[in-house]
């Protein structure tokens, strides 16, 4: 799944803040939560978005930071 299936950002949405797409979710809350209270207590808060949505951008952040880390062999 690419970023663009998972975020949208549109000026009409809290002014172009990328959010979960279908929802007014910023994706930056996600990264807030997973600091401080976890992903249950996002989820619990915000049940526009989908665990499977959390998740899938989670491994496309991770795919992301390891790709752009790659270590040359």
């Amino acid at each position: 799944m690419q970023a663009k299936e998972l975020i949208e950002v549109d000026p009409e949405k809290l002014g172009g803040t990328p959010v979960f797409r279908g929802t007014r979710v910023p994706i930056q809350t996600l990264f807030d939560y997973l600091e401080d209270e976890g992903l249950e207590v996002f989820l619990d808060d915000f049940p526009t978005v989908e665990r499977q949505q959390a998740l899938m951008l989670l491994g496309l952040m991770k795919e992301q930071v390891f790709r752009e880390y790659e270590v040359a062999a």
